[in-house]
């Protein structure tokens, strides 16, 4: 079963992409002259919409200089304030909501947003199976519960 990426909005991936787009000079209200630096590929940004009153307040970037400067807080949300035009890196990135190690400290692999394990160890492939049957998908705190299981059987989760 292949679950389809849901973007929890919670600004991890974005908080040291600053380095990633450059603002190459503002051609508009809301709207920017960029360059994705990891392929060197011009692009225009343009605010979407119904982000412009949260991108107006650069106290964020200001306080986070690190983080993508087209990153904003929305309540209880961090949103990208240009999810429309953002560049293809942007686009098919997926983000990593837990890494999992050995006890003894070994990195082992990822799981990905979609609750999807990515690892080469037999061992923790057999645990996380059993892990996703004892705890659905489906439930809200899913995540969480699967890292619980996967203290409760030794590894370290991050």
């Amino acid at each position: 079963m292949h679950m389809t990426f849901i973007c929890r909005q919670c600004g991890t991936c974005c908080m040291y992409m600053g380095d990633y787009i450059a603002i190459e000079h503002q051609i508009g209200p809301f709207e920017f002259k960029c360059c994705s630096v990891s392929t060197n590929t011009p692009f225009i940004a343009c605010i979407d919409e119904d982000k412009r009153a949260i991108f107006s307040d650069y106290s964020f970037p200001d306080q986070h200089p690190s983080a993508c400067r087209f990153l904003r807080p929305d309540g209880n949300l961090i949103r990208c304030t240009i999810h429309l035009d953002s560049p293809a890196q942007c686009k098919f990135y997926r983000c990593v909501v837990m890494r999992v190690y050995k006890a003894s400290g070994a990195f082992l692999g990822t799981v990905t947003g979609t609750l999807a394990l990515h690892t080469d160890d037999p061992g923790l492939r057999l645990v996380w199976e059993e892990a996703k049957k004892c705890i659905p998908e489906s439930v809200t705190d899913a995540e969480e519960r699967l890292g619980r299981y996967l203290l409760e059987k030794g590894y370290r989760v991050e």
